[in-house]
């Protein structure tokens, strides 16, 4: 039997890497362009926009969009000095799995990605992947976890 395909949310900060990870995974062009509302790509990811997070009203907005996912996840960009997920911020999402993405393996050191997966365990996440969009390092396994793997 197939493992059921779940439908993802990303929720981040501006910057952190959600619509570059989006970009990969729907073989787009990779360029930079600013998240002004939430997107669905590849008929399975939500990429949220970054002031979601950003802002503490709008994380009713991040709520709302959770109720048409099956799974949340949080991604951490490694090479910023401090995260915006506050401990347990998985219990705003239950009973959802809430997963961990640490973003730009390729240029953060191992000290950025060590303190980068401190704040994700904090946040409540179930498990976390490192990925590099750019070099598509842990992508598949990312997509192999979230049942999307022969859809890369």
């Amino acid at each position: 039997m197939r493992p059921r395909k779940n439908r993802v949310m990303l929720v981040g900060t501006t910057t952190s890497g959600k619509t570059t990870l989006c970009q990969r995974i729907a073989k787009d062009d990779m360029s930079y362009r600013k998240t002004q509302t939430v997107n669905v790509v590849g008929g399975f990811l939500l990429d949220t926009p970054g002031e979601y997070l950003e802002r503490v009203h709008r994380h009713s907005y991040l709520l709302v969009c959770s109720y048409e996912v099956d799974v949340v996840v949080f991604v951490q960009d490694p090479t910023k000095p401090s995260s915006l997920f506050p401990p347990n911020f998985n219990t705003l999402f239950q009973p959802k799995p809430c997963y961990g993405i640490i973003t730009k393996i390729d240029i953060a050191t191992k000290e950025q990605i060590e303190t980068a997966r401190k704040y994700l365990l904090l946040a409540g996440c179930k498990e976390i992947f490192l990925l590099s969009a750019v070099t598509n390092e842990g992508v598949k396994e990312f997509l192999t976890a979230m049942g999307h793997g022969d859809d890369e």
